[in-house]
């Protein structure tokens, strides 16, 4: 039931502030397991306690204290290539990936300018 209940959640989750607080509570619940207080992540990762503090709690955090708490709690890969791999839906979509693939940028359309 759990495992079910697990995976349901991963689909409810809708807009920034729902998964931003999933983050904050992942990250408490990692940094706990690993018996790591704050401070000790603070130390570590160079970011202040008072920001691990509100991250915990409101799920609020700049991308470079993220980074810098996710590798101080051993996430660097998973952190590192969050973009790595491309995501689709639709098969238009795949080949629209297939197309672009080594683009360096994106043109505007004629019809949007």
């Amino acid at each position: 039931m759990n495992n079910i209940l697990s995976v349901l959640e991963n689909y409810t989750l809708e807009n920034a502030d729902d998964i931003s607080m999933k983050l904050a509570t992942d990250f408490r619940t990692r940094r706990i397991e690993k018996n790591m207080t704050r401070e000790m992540v603070a130390e570590r990762s160079g970011v202040a306690v008072s920001n691990i503090i509100r991250f915990e709690q409101k799920g609020l955090i700049s991308l470079k204290n993220l980074i810098g708490i996710a590798m101080a709690m051993e996430y660097t890969s998973e952190i590192k290539n969050i973009f790595d791999q491309p995501k689709y839906s639709t098969m238009e979509e795949l080949t629209q990936i297939r197309k672009n693939s080594g683009k360096k940028k994106v043109h505007k359309l004629k019809h949007l300018q």
